[in-house]
């Protein structure tokens, strides 16, 4: 036999030998064996900081209330269940959901030995500030993500442990906001404070700026009168609708470059300094239903202008955009301008300063007192393929048949996870 012969036989052979491995491999037994680990999401994750959860057998230990699915392991949920008191918590437990209940109190017993947990969420519940336990949460070393909206909280529940980075305290009757609250917080970067009774002198002095991670503060529906002080330089996303904030301070961002979105709608802003949004990473602007009677400056990284409902009678052009650059062009596409007192469209000399924009909404505007008007153009667009123009058009059909407190809903908050 010659040696191709012999050579070719072999190939062969180890060609079937490969093969019966592939035919005798269930790819499901991969997909079906249990981690070792699990590693949960949440927000600004650090893989060098996850906890090491030691290995453990399964079908792991789980409360008779509560329900761990084997494909979580690390997770127990006990929401929708009319609990009115915590249940034992299994030491291995990372993430612990125990939202939409009847829960009063939170104790320490059930948190003693739980050295790995990560998440809790207690939203939804009836907790009142002096039932929590004093320092229950410190002792989590470990906690980053702690969900405490839709309560009855009186205070801010402090103190908390160091190693947190996502606090929601939203719907609640937080009025009262002690000195050394936001004190040992220095890995914060979302905080949510809105639809609370917080007002200026509560937090007059705090010092938000310890906070140099803090990258999202929500602080709608409140009772605030002037812009809130020593924000940190980190803030990217600031949410101050549904206040009574009557004028921004003209260098007040100046200590604020990073911020991208900024929403005051439903305030009683009047007047806004030439400067006050010169910001280099602007992208979204929200002034609607303010009492604005005239437009300003609008950085050119700005993306999305809502003035809606407000006092303005005519869009100067020029007081938004002093000058054109070639080079460095205005990134504005989206402007909304309904529910204004406009007899006439924008400036054609828009299109030259906002080379990009794509839809003006004009809406109903509020010329005469008991009756409002419509300009000749509703809405204008271009450089809309025929599918963003039937999009466009849907959108807007849904608008017209939105209530106001449609609006105020949407507007409330940014989404938590930023998306």
């Amino acid at each position: 036999m010659g040696i191709l012969s012999q050579l070719s036989i072999i190939h062969l052979l180890w060609a079937a030998k490969v093969f019966c491995q592939y035919e005798d491999y269930d790819f499901e037994d991969e997909y079906n064996e249990e981690p070792d680990h699990q590693h949960p999401y949440y927000f600004n994750s650090d893989a060098n900081t996850q906890a090491e959860v030691p290995r453990f057998p399964f079908p792991v230990e789980c409360t008779s209330e509560c329900f761990c699915p084997p494909a979580f392991p690390l997770s127990m949920y006990c929401d929708h269940r009319k609990l009115k008191t915590i249940p034992n918590i299994p030491s291995h437990v990372q993430q612990l959901y125990l939202q939409n209940n009847d829960i009063e109190a939170v104790p320490a017993g059930p948190f003693n030995n739980v050295t790995f947990l990560r998440e809790i969420n207690l939203s939804h519940n009836k907790i009142k500030f002096h039932m929590i336990d004093h320092g229950v949460f410190t002792k989590l070393s470990n906690l980053v993500q702690l969900h405490l909206q839709h309560n009855e909280l009186e205070e801010f529940p402090f103190p908390l442990p160091s190693s947190l980075e996502r606090l929601l305290l939203g719907f609640n009757k937080i009025s009262r906001l002690p000195g050394n609250a936001l004190e040992g917080l220095p890995n914060i970067t979302m905080l949510d404070l809105c639809n609370n009774i917080l007002d200026d002198s509560v937090l007059k002095g705090k010092s938000f700026s310890n906070m140099k991670n803090l990258m999202q503060l929500n602080l709608c529906n409140n009772k605030l009168q002037t812009m809130p002080p020593d924000l940190p330089s980190s803030l990217m996303y600031l949410s101050l609708e549904n206040n009574s904030i009557s004028y921004i301070p003209e260098n007040y961002f100046n200590r604020l470059p990073k911020i991208i979105a900024l929403r005051m709608s439903h305030n009683n802003l009047q007047n806004i300094p030439r400067n006050t949004f010169n910001l280099p990473n602007l992208l979204e602007l929200n002034l609607g239903h303010n009492k604005l009677k005239q437009v300003f400056y609008i950085p050119r990284s700005l993306q999305h202008l809502y003035i809606e409902g407000n006092d303005i009678e005519i869009i100067n052009v020029t007081l938004m955009c002093p000058s054109i650059d070639p080079m460095n062009t205005n990134q504005l596409t989206y402007i909304r301008v309904d529910q204004n007192k406009l007899t006439i469209p924008i400036s054609r000399y828009a299109f030259f300063c906002f080379p990009h924009i794509r839809t003006i909404y004009y809406g109903e505007q509020n010329v005469n007192v008991n009756k409002s008007t419509q300009l000749r153009t509703p809405v204008f667009r271009r450089f809309l393929t025929p599918e963003e123009y039937d999009e466009a058009e849907d959108h807007h059909e849904t608008h017209d048949q939105e209530t106001e407190e449609d609006h105020e809903a949407d507007d409330n908050y940014f989404h938590p996870y930023f998306q």
